[in-house]
């Protein structure tokens, strides 16, 4: 019974902790893209390679988060 408990613990937490690395990637990805939109003296334009550097920094942010939480486990 207790190893059941074990388990849906473990995938609460799973699947807390994958809703928690989406956001951390969607935060990084709009910050990013406010930067690039809003900050003074660069062209306010949003082209591609605003987008897929704000997607790497998307990125960079969640692989920082996952390292600052202990480790990325499963992925």
């Amino acid at each position: 019974m207790s190893e059941q408990k074990q388990g849906r613990r473990t995938e609460l937490l799973d699947g807390r902790q994958r809703r928690v690395r989406v956001g951390v990637f969607v935060g990084g990805v709009v910050v990013a893209l406010l930067f690039f939109g809003f900050f003074p003296g660069m062209p306010h334009v949003i082209d591609w390679g605003a987008i897929l550097v704000s997607l790497a920094v998307g990125a960079f942010a969640q692989w920082g988060w996952g390292v600052w939480r202990g480790g990325r486990r499963g992925s």
